[in-house]
């Protein structure tokens, strides 16, 4: 009865109602937490349904924060609820965590990531960390200064483009699944003070294996944010600290000298002009829907494939958005070639705006 009670008195903040805030917000819901706060600013999309199991098919087009609120009443009618429809940034990250008691971290993308973790240790807030990739994912609990931070395990971001993003490079649907009812079991052993956390642990979880493997984390003492002598004492500009602004000054430079649009791609090919459409996605994507005569050449084999394209001809490369292709469209330009474009928006737009009809994904 009292941890029943403690459940009910909580108050837990997730940040995303996507794929890991799903299983999140659905169990916590369940479990009699009578707090919960959902910070997202997306709409629901066919292609999050495979993985985002708070949303449904009727939901498509809507907030997430609607679809998420209702459906988690339907479970637990008693629940208060307070959703935030915006992007949680530096101006307001404090503002909003402040009044929870716990913080989960469902987001994908790491300016993000590190924004919450440096929010959450200056405020003095646990912070439940997930992470999901195509089949692996990784759990923990950030809490100096019992534990260590976000900082202490990735002390610097990786570099832009490195990673790609779980839109590039999928995700098993089930797996954020089971990354999220981690964080959910964590999140109420916080809450009931039982049990052994997993602060200075990561689990790391290999979903084709079958397998779960643990590594220590330690606090770093030289930590800049929770270390004996720490030099982050407020909020910073976390898509500078990730090197995000560079990539969007390389995308504003692609789009004045190196970009080309679906219009005018299809007004080339119905004035029967002579160039090469350059595919950079992956098989698997180039089986769902393609540009017909297009040619299928992925990213990854790029370097070690380049000698089979000539130079001298013109080039129009895409993908799915337009991100592959314009670190396609960067390696080639450092490789000599001068006739090519990137298409803004990629395969993506080109069944927005040229065929409707094509399937997306």
């Amino acid at each position: 009865m009292e941890g029943q009670r403690r459940l009910k008195a909580a108050k837990i903040l997730l940040i995303g109602a996507g794929g890991l805030g799903s299983p999140l917000g659905l169990y916590l819901a369940a479990a009699g937490v009578g707090h919960l706060g959902i910070v997202d600013f997306d709409v629901v999309d066919f292609s999050n349904l495979q993985r985002q199991v708070l949303h449904t098919t009727a939901d498509v087009g809507r907030p997430k924060l609607q679809s998420a609120a209702e459906h988690l009443r339907a479970i637990n009618p008693e629940i208060e609820i307070n959703t935030f429809e915006t992007r949680i940034t530096a101006a307001n990250a404090l503002e909003l965590i402040q009044p929870f008691d716990i913080v989960i971290d469902g987001t994908d993308n790491f300016p993000t990531r590190y924004l919450v973790n440096d929010a959450c240790v200056l405020l003095g807030k646990p912070n439940i960390y997930g992470s999901i990739f195509r089949f692996d994912g990784q759990a923990s609990v950030f809490a100096p200064p019992a534990g260590p931070c976000y900082r202490c395990l990735y002390p610097e971001p990786p570099p832009p483009g490195m990673v790609p993003s779980c839109a590039e490079g999928g995700v098993l649907g089930i797996l954020p699944g089971v990354i999220g009812c981690i964080q959910a079991t964590e999140a109420i052993k916080l809450i009931l003070g039982k049990g052994e956390t997993l602060v200075g642990r990561l689990v790391l979880y290999d979903a084709l294996e079958m397998r779960f493997r643990e590594l220590k984390v330690r606090r770093n003492p030289n930590c800049p944010l929770c270390g004996d002598n720490p030099t982050i004492r407020q909020l910073i500009d976390y898509e500078q600290f990730c090197g995000i602004r560079g990539e969007e000054e390389q995308a504003a430079l692609l789009e004045s000298q190196w970009e080309t649009t679906v219009e005018e791609v299809k007004a080339r090919l119905d004035r029967g002009d002579q160039f090469m459409i350059l595919d950079v996605r992956n098989p698997e994507e180039w089986q769902i829907c393609r540009i017909d005569g297009a040619t299928l050449l992925p990213l990854g084999e790029l370097p070690a494939r380049v000698h089979e394209l000539d130079s001298a001809r013109d080039l129009v490369v895409h993908c799915k958005s337009g991100a592959r292709s314009a670190k396609a469209v960067q390696f080639l330009r450092d490789a000599g070639f001068r006739k090519i474009k990137n298409v803004r928006g990629g395969i993506l737009e080109w069944a927005r705006k040229i065929d409707r009809a094509m399937p997306t994904y």
